[in-house]
């Protein structure tokens, strides 16, 4: 399983680059993606190897010249008439994004943001193993197309390393139908890719197969016209529903137990509905919260509970700060225990302090929500060029 949050290998090691502009450079990178609407409308597809995704952006800035600083091929550029594609290039570690990267396509927004004559951006992700998650969602979620396939795996597992979801997660979780931004928060359960069309995550479904089709017709459009790109993806998409055993037919029961005010009475009403019901997926979410860390689960539950009444802004302001507070080590190692337990030494028997539900203070929550210190500057964002995105 590849984490796109960060190479979190290089990070337990304390090898990893600046972890500040790394959290910082996702952030800008979501906030230029939106510049010109409400979002940038990006659009990039939650598949495996060598599948497209692709983006439109309306255009405001004056002409500039082509980006030519191609730093380690991590991300390469293709040029169309009316289009860029920028292809992520880091295959040996599943295009896991790194500072670098950021940096990157950070550069490459901002170009083509200024260039009047590119109508929209496309990016090739080359996941082997399908899995969308973490930062790599993140950089997703603000388009206004995404596309799913057949062999798309959507989760955010980052309780279960000790840490939150983050790279605007509260964002776009909270605003799920019913509780399920909470169900998938709290417990990483994975989503395929027609349940991530049926609930929103994705606007667009096709089938794999069909894929470089729809990079080719979308290649070939000379516009930056939305309803253009949506014609062009609708002429090649699928209809797809969920299984019956989905998750997304049991929205009534999980928004009973999710809707609970903690994740203690969360857990008592999955437990009194496996009693009843034996469902799996109730049983399922149960021992996955039984894995996660205690104070994780606490502050993504917050963190989600906040994000529902806040802009994507606010969140990633917010989300800024809880990743320094949980990389920090100030509150609890949990983060680093995570990562030992699941991706280094892979004992899979983390050693989470604090141990229990029961000894996560409210005040250890609550600072998770606070600044660093008096010293670190908070995140600060482009908020004066667009409007909120809500």
């Amino acid at each position: 399983m590849a984490y796109s949050l960060c190479n979190w290998r290089a990070a337990i090691k304390n090898q990893a680059p600046n972890q500040h502009f790394y959290f910082r450079g996702k952030a800008e990178i979501l906030c230029k993606m939106m510049r010109s609407y409400k979002s940038a409308l990006l659009l990039r597809p939650f598949s495996s190897l060598k599948n497209p995704s692709y983006g439109y952006r309306r255009l405001t800035s004056s002409s500039s010249n082509p980006l030519s600083d191609d730093s380690d091929n991590l991300v390469v550029v293709e040029g169309k008439a009316g289009s860029r594609t920028a292809i992520l290039n880091r295959i040996t570690s599943l295009n896991a994004l790194n500072t670098s990267m950021l940096a990157r396509l950070l550069k490459l927004y901002k170009n083509w943001e200024d260039d009047p004559d590119i109508g929209f951006v496309m990016m090739k992700v080359a996941l082997l193993n399908g899995f969308t998650m973490g930062g790599g969602a993140g950089i997703s979620m603000p388009s206004t197309f995404r596309v799913a396939t057949d062999k798309t795996i959507f989760a955010t597992p980052e309780t279960l390393i000790g840490f939150h979801p983050d790279a605007g997660a509260s964002f776009y979780l909270s605003h799920l139908p019913g509780h399920l931004g909470e169900y998938l928060a709290l417990t990483g359960e994975k989503l395929n890719g027609a349940e991530m069309l049926s609930c929103g995550l994705a606007t667009h479904f096709s089938q794999i197969t069909k894929l470089p089709l729809v990079e080719e017709q979308l290649g070939n459009l000379v516009t930056d016209d939305p309803s253009v790109i949506e014609t062009s993806l609708g002429n090649h998409g699928d209809t797809v529903h969920p299984e019956q055993s989905s998750v997304i037919h049991r929205i009534d029961t999980l928004d009973k137990c999710f809707s609970q005010d903690t994740v203690e009475e969360i857990i008592e009403s999955l437990e009194n509905e496996a009693a009843k019901t034996n469902e799996v997926w109730c049983t399922s979410a149960l021992k996955k919260l039984k894995e996660a860390s205690p104070l994780s689960l606490k502050v993504s539950l917050k963190s989600i509970r906040e994000g529902r009444f806040q802009t994507l802004d606010q969140c990633l302001i917010r989300e800024y700060r809880m990743c320094l507070q949980g990389i920090s080590g100030q509150i609890s190692g949990d983060f680093c225990e995570g990562v030992r337990a699941k991706l280094v030494d892979k004992d899979l028997a983390p050693k989470w302090d604090p141990p229990s539900l029961e000894h996560v203070s409210q005040d250890m929550v609550d600072q998770y929500f606070s600044p660093l210190s008096a010293f670190e500057p908070e995140l600060e964002l482009p908020t004066k060029q667009r409007e909120a995105f809500n």
